[in-house]
């Protein structure tokens, strides 16, 4: 249960006077449904205000406060001409203008002859000094409501500065004092406020650098979101050390026979990952582990002996991708093995119905088939396993806490549930490894197969496209095959950008019947169809959006065109990158691009030039775009942060990290006065799931 100290933050945002419903609809959809929402919503800049007594040039274009005396109103009669005010400020004229301005609500609020404070942009009108809509006008008493630095925030249609201010000031109003959570020696060492104190600072700066993710206040709370985050994590991973596991046991004979079938040999870096792996399934608790490698370093190989050492002690293995196509390349790329080692593979996806989906259940219950591939379909409540002892997870961004934890329910408890292995070939900056696996065990194949070349990667202006185009026949001569990648699927009147489907007419009409096209409005069979297609050589060329970025396997592929190149983020241009030079034969990718650059996508061609590491992409991409946008998009397994800004703050999470640990280890069942506080925490930040983890339940 939430914390009753909590009950005031967790208000729905419509109890707050003036936030009627359908302003509560547009304040959920841009902060959240709650109070403690709206107080989470920092600032993201500021208005400086200076307050003079006389109008000079120098003011100009600046924001100013300043006394004026109303002088006369010059109403308009239409609504093309600006309704203005004359006014005297010392000794200069003043013209204070206003667009469909109403005559009855101007006159109360500037009275003639009556003197006011004002506040706004300074410009110069016909030689005259004017503001337009002044932003604050105040008796001369109330001078001070006007703030000389304001904070500003994001916002979106419909919800005005103004309204938001209401709905904040309210809020802090219902701030209670909470309990310490953090740790009393590490807040004095920082010098950081209290939390109450951080959070009514930061909606109340007095300078631009009162903003900035250094300062004290923004430092503070975004340790208590990464506290928070960190917290959750360990009692995530604390629970699953308690299960019990099973210990994988029988002679090495399966994985001999499939690495005896392999075509080459395992590298340094996928031995040593293995060795991680194996270590884990031999102790006696259960594995949760993350297999980090770039695309092509050879996970699926490692995830292979993995499999075969569950087969051979008795047990199943299950293999999860995110698609059809990536399920089916998986089976395609792993049967020849497990065939000369005489097991049994099947392949589950959603569209097996009827007879075929009953008789491979009933097959998969009585343990005929050792190991099995597929997508989501593997976890449903129907699919019930023999003896379920190793889950593969591929592409695991896609997947979030609890579904890792949802899949150990398919194990049989007596056996000691199931172990988990998840894969991803999108390299993960280590600040977001921690606050999103934070709760894995982590191995990392850094190095790729031997014999695999480096891909040539080159900027080309979108001007050139024509001459590139036609360039591609010297390709097509020789065998090899071109992926084109479009970031839309329709030509959009908003955006001039290139659609996928104007792009297969165009190179359609260059190399007629040999052009696919791929994009993720097409229904799955016609996506796979057109895969397989490029896949055999029926086609040689496939345009395509992003849903090639992920995974399908064409050794004779060896370029990669990808248009509006700046307009991709890196860890998306380094994933299809890592689609083409796979068969042996030299890979070249081409950023095509728009003009004039922008000083960070400049930069983003300039990394992918100079490097294919692809966890030094990953940092740069996470330092450039934010954690928000890592991966293109906000991807459900990434914990999105509102206080916490990674990109600044990742010293801070290695900080949280290891006082997490260390309290943990302290008091495991948060029963002391911090440990309680670090509940009202979990709760305040929506990680109250993570309670349930607790030993004592």
């Amino acid at each position: 249960m939430r914390p009753e100290v909590l009950f005031p933050l967790f208000r729905p945002i419509n109890t707050l006077k003036g936030i009627g419903p359908r302003l509560a609809a547009l304040i959920e959809k841009l902060a959240g449904p709650h109070v403690v929402d709206v107080l989470f919503h920092l600032p993201s800049g500021a208005i400086m205000r200076e307050e003079i007594e006389t109008l000079t040039p120098q003011h100009l274009t600046r924001q100013i406060i300043i006394k004026t005396q109303v002088i006369k109103h010059h109403p308009s009669r239409s609504r093309r001409v600006p309704y203005k005010i004359s006014c005297l400020s010392g000794d200069e004229k003043l013209t204070l203008t206003f667009f469909n301005g109403r005559e009855d609500y101007l006159r109360r609020a500037l009275p003639e002859r009556e003197e006011r404070i004002i506040s706004g942009k300074l410009e110069q009108f016909s030689g005259s000094y004017q503001i337009t809509h002044p932003d604050h006008i105040s008796r001369i008493n109330e001078t001070a409501d006007i703030k000389r630095c304001e904070p500003v925030y994001p916002l979106t249609a419909g919800v005005t500065s103004k309204t938001f201010h209401k709905a904040l000031i309210q809020a802090l109003e219902d701030l209670p004092h909470l309990s310490e959570w953090t740790d009393p020696h590490l807040i004095g060492r920082q010098n950081w406020p209290k939390w109450r104190e951080a959070l009514q600072a930061s909606h109340n700066p007095n300078t631009i650098s009162d903003l900035e993710p250094e300062n004290l206040v923004r430092q503070r709370l975004a340790y208590d979101e990464l506290l928070s985050n960190q917290v959750a994590l360990e009692l995530v991973r604390r629970s699953m050390r308690r299960r019990k596991g099973r210990r994988f046991e029988g002679k090495d004979g399966l994985i001999t026979q499939i690495e005896n079938a392999l075509p080459y040999s395992l590298t340094h870096a996928q031995q040593s990952a293995l060795s991680e792996i194996f270590a884990d399934m031999h102790s006696d608790n259960r594995m949760l582990r993350l297999l980090q490698g770039d695309v092509g370093s050879g996970k699926t190989a490692v995830a292979l002996m993995a499999l075969a050492k569950c087969v051979q002690s008795g047990a199943q293995g299950a293999m999860m991708a995110p698609t059809e196509i990536l399920a089916r390349q998986h089976i395609e790329s792993i049967k020849p093995f497990i065939d000369a080692a005489g097991l049994n593979v099947a392949l589950l996806t959603g569209r097996l119905k009827g007879k075929k989906r009953e008789a491979l259940l009933e097959e998969i219950a009585n343990g005929n088939i050792h190991i099995i591939v597929g997508t989501h379909a593997l976890f449903q409540d129907d699919v019930i396993y023999h003896d379920l002892g190793l889950a593969i997870i591929d592409e695991q961004h896609r997947f979030g806490v609890h579904q890792r934890l949802s899949l150990s329910a398919k194990g049989r408890p007596d056996k000691g549930g199931v172990d988990i292995l998840v894969m991803t070939a999108t390299p993960i900056p280590r600040t977001l490894a921690l606050t999103a696996y934070g709760d894995m065990d982590v191995s990392i194949i850094g190095e790729k197969p031997p014999g695999r070349k480096p891909v040539t990667t080159r900027a080309i202006d979108i001007a050139r496209l024509d001459d590139l185009a036609n360039s591609l026949s010297r390709k097509l001569a020789d065998g090899e095959r071109i992926y084109w990648v479009c970031p839309l699927v329709e030509e959009s009147e908003v955006i001039d950008l290139a659609a996928a489907e104007d792009r297969y007419e165009y190179l359609n009409r260059l190399y007629p019947g040999h052009v696919g096209l791929v994009h993720g409005k097409m229904k799955a069979d016609e996506k796979d169809a057109a895969m397989q297609n490029f896949k055999e050589g029926v086609t040689k060329i496939l345009v395509a959006t992003t849903v090639i970025e992920v995974g399908v396997d064409v050794p004779e592929a060896t370029v990669m065109v990808i248009e509006h190149s700046e307009r991709f983020g890196l860890a998306q241009l380094h994933q299809l990158r890592g689609r083409v030079g796979r068969g042996g034969l030299e890979g070249s990718c081409l950023l095509l691009y728009t003009g004039p650059l922008g000083e960070t996508q400049k930069a983003r061609i300039k990394i992918m030039r100079e490097t294919e590491d692809g966890f030094r992409i990953a940092e740069e991409d996470l330092r450039l775009r934010g954690a928000g946008e890592f991966l293109g998009t906000r991807q459900s397994g990434m914990p999105v942060f509102k206080l916490a800004d990674l990109a600044h703050h990742s010293k801070l999470l290695n900080v949280a990290r290891d006082d997490a640990r260390a309290f943990l280890e302290q008091d495991p069942e948060l029963n002391s006065e911090r440990g309680q506080a670090i509940r009202t925490l979990l709760y305040l930040f929506e990680r109250d799931s993570a309670i349930r983890y607790l030993s004592s339940g």
